[in-house]
């Protein structure tokens, strides 16, 4: 039986399996509907890319253009939305355009994030599995995952759910042949040299490598979801007993994470 992956993966794939043949990162204009815009600057991903994607998100934020409603970066473009009534697809492209010209990635400025992970074998589902399939020891999968800083291309499927990349190659893994059908809100898991964190349970067939106590979406907080676009991890081995502890706040509301500072 062939077995089909969703949309969001397929592209995915493409991007990161299919080398670049554009010569200049000159951006296009898509129509995305009559109340959205996207503005692409790739066709693959990459941290160069992400830089210029989040630098214009900087940048429009900055020119508050009326008619503008939300951003949503990606992996290799930015989506305008936009109220087609107060602004005019053309008259966006003419504001876009000198925000585009001489964008520079260092513009955007992520924050640098702690994350606290539990990589106990009985939150690591698949822990051994990877440990296997990469030729290193679990202490030694543990060990580069929770060193590399990981560099949030963006946010998505899910409210509350990062996309990092900057992964070793070891880390370049397939899906799952069996997606789980429930995953556990908090798993940290790798495919493709990324990691995502679950910030619900849900369906999923990325490899679990363990689990935060972290909330990654938290309705009771403004803004509800802890980390954004262009922002940088890094994840630090807890025990079994402080993870708990820290669920436990976690689930009283007490728990707050901060920011490290900007990132470099």
């Amino acid at each position: 039986m062939r077995r089909h992956c969703s949309p969001l993966w397929c592209d995915l794939l493409s991007l990161v399996q299919t080398p670049s043949t554009k010569s200049s990162l000159a951006p296009r204009y898509l129509p995305c509907g009559d109340t959205a815009l996207v503005v692409e600057f790739g066709d693959r991903i990459d941290g160069a890319l992400s830089s210029l994607v989040l630098a214009l998100a900087h940048r429009l934020e900055a020119a508050a253009i009326a008619g503008v409603v939300e951003t949503v970066p990606t992996f290799r473009s930015l989506m305008v939305h936009y109220d087609p009534v107060r602004l005019p697809r053309r008259q966006l492209e003419r504001h876009l355009a000198p925000l585009v010209e001489g964008l520079v990635a260092s513009e955007s400025q992520g924050r640098r994030w702690h994350i606290p992970a539990c990589y106990d074998d009985s939150l690591g589902l698949d822990l051994a599995e990877v440990a296997a399939r990469t030729e290193m020891s679990v202490a030694q999968v543990v060990e580069q995952h929770s060193t590399t800083p990981q560099h949030i291309y963006m946010m998505g499927f899910l409210p509350g759910l990062p996309y990092l990349g900057g992964l070793p190659d070891a880390f370049n893994l397939p899906r799952r042949e069996d997606p789980r059908v429930k995953v556990p809100m908090g798993s940290i898991a790798v495919a493709i040299a990324m990691t995502v964190i679950y910030p619900q349970e849900s369906p999923g067939g990325w490899h679990i490598l363990g689990r935060t106590p972290v909330p990654m979406w938290d309705m009771r907080l403004s803004p509800p979801t802890l980390l954004a676009a262009g922002d940088t991890v890094t994840f630090e081995p807890i025990s079994c007993a402080d993870y708990e502890a820290l669920l436990a706040q976690a689930a009283a509301g007490e728990l707050q994470l901060a920011p490290v500072g900007a990132r470099p």
